[in-house]
């Protein structure tokens, strides 16, 4: 078995997230320098590596998605993340780690989940053949809807009263008859997947066909889903890599062996673990490589399991969007500040009329290096959504804030 270091397994952490050696092998600075139609292809090759991008609905700065690619590059421009995502033929939107968008490639190994849906046949309502059929109907003689064009929107503010044509149609999406490819602004436009998932990826010689779902068997889903996880963590345990797609642990370890993962000990994970052979050989050249500094969307795969957040990065971290005001102790979308390879603050940010705002920031460390990263990754945030300027609301501790008003003004 190998031995790691915890900074070892910080380290791959970092670079199999593409916060270290670039994804795609392409520098933040590069990627700004480039041609939009390459900073497209900088993103295509980030979700390809990745395997997952969150989405969620919150926009204080950008939406989730945009900010996962801003990480990763800085302000390579949101039109084109927005087209990488939504151009159509390279990437799709289906239940992952949550809702995600995903590489249009892995198309075929959601065959697994699309079944589990067909065999329960219901998710959380009922579904009407006759709403099934309308829509159906709809898709072909109009092309791509969105929910509101089918009158399928919800009647109320509560996401379980649904109309009919809803539930109709993300029945249909869940078991991969539609496929969304596209979003005009936040709306979903659900088209048939034989329109725009590609027929290699639909139908392949010896798929089999379970409940009238084509595609790989169950168990060779699963499989090359572990191996994704694993390539998107580098190390993991069990439970970090089963996150990434929303496994089984149990399907990490019966399949681990076969792909060749090897079996580490962290010091002070207290857990199994395993690494790719890749990760391994990186660390074992570790070559020198540039830090990003920036803010981390509560859900980007380097933080979104929480636990692994604690035992990589010694952070207790949380969402308190959906907290009451009154007892959120760092802010409605605390952002973890990353900076040389730490976590070393967490800014609550809005985008106001006359700057952004830090509604709160809380400094982990109060050292130089981590108040200079600070105002750093909050000055190259205000660059990217065009705020004239950076505005402090509330530091805590309070004594640290003479230090990043200087720093700020400073330019970090």
């Amino acid at each position: 078995m190998r031995r790691l270091t915890a900074d070892e397994a910080r380290l791959i952490a970092l670079w199999a997230q593409g916060f270290l050696d670039p994804i795609a092998g392409t520098s933040a600075a590069a990627a700004k320098r480039a041609g939009r139609a390459r900073r497209q292809q900088v993103v295509e090759g980030m979700v390809q590596h990745l395997g997952a991008v969150q989405l969620d609905t919150i926009s204080v700065l950008a939406r989730s998605h945009e900010l996962v690619a801003y990480a990763r590059f800085g302000a390579i421009g949101r039109d084109a993340v927005e087209e990488a995502y939504w151009s159509g033929d390279t990437c799709f939107e289906y239940w992952s780690h949550a809702a995600c968008i995903l590489p249009m490639d892995v198309w075929p190994l959601f065959a697994f989940r699309r079944r589990f849906y067909a065999r329960r046949g219901i998710r959380w309502h009922d579904v009407t053949a006759s709403a099934v059929d309308q829509v159906l109907g709809r898709l072909r003689d109009e092309g791509p809807l969105t929910t509101s064009s089918i009158g399928g929107a919800k009647r109320s503010g509560e996401w379980w009263d649904w109309s009919e044509a809803k539930v109709a149609i993300e029945w249909l999406l869940d078991i991969g008859t539609v496929a969304v490819t596209h979003r005009s602004g936040w709306r979903r436009e659900y088209d048939l997947a034989e329109r725009v998932v590609p027929q290699a990826l639909r139908e392949q010689a010896g798929w089999v066909d379970q409940d009238g779902v084509i595609g790989p068997d169950d168990e060779a889903c699963v499989r090359e889903l572990v191996r994704a996880g694993s390539v998107a963590m580098g190390v993991g345990t069990a439970d970090d890599i089963a996150d990434v797609h929303r496994l089984l642990n149990a399907d990490v370890h019966r399949h681990a062996v076969d792909l060749g993962l090897v079996p580490v000990d962290v010091a002070g994970w207290g857990r199994s673990a395993w690494a790719t052979p890749e990760a391994l050989a990186w660390l074992d050249r570790r070559p020198r490589a540039q830090h990003r500094t920036t803010l981390l969307s509560p859900f980007d795969s380097l933080v979104w399991h929480r636990p692994r957040t604690q035992r990589i990065f010694g952070l207790e971290h949380r969402l308190e969007a959906y907290t009451p005001a009154p007892r959120r102790v760092h802010g409605y979308f605390a952002m973890p500040v990353l900076h040389q390879g730490r976590l070393v603050a967490r800014v609550d940010p809005k985008r106001e009329k006359d700057g952004l705002h830090a509604r709160r920031v809380t400094m982990e460390s109060t050292g130089r290096a981590a108040v200079d990263g600070t105002a750093r990754a909050l000055l190259e945030a205000a660059t990217w959504v065009d705020a004239p300027r950076v505005v402090l609301d509330d530091v805590m501790p309070a004594s640290v804030r003479p230090q990043l008003e200087r720093a700020i003004a400073d330019g970090g």
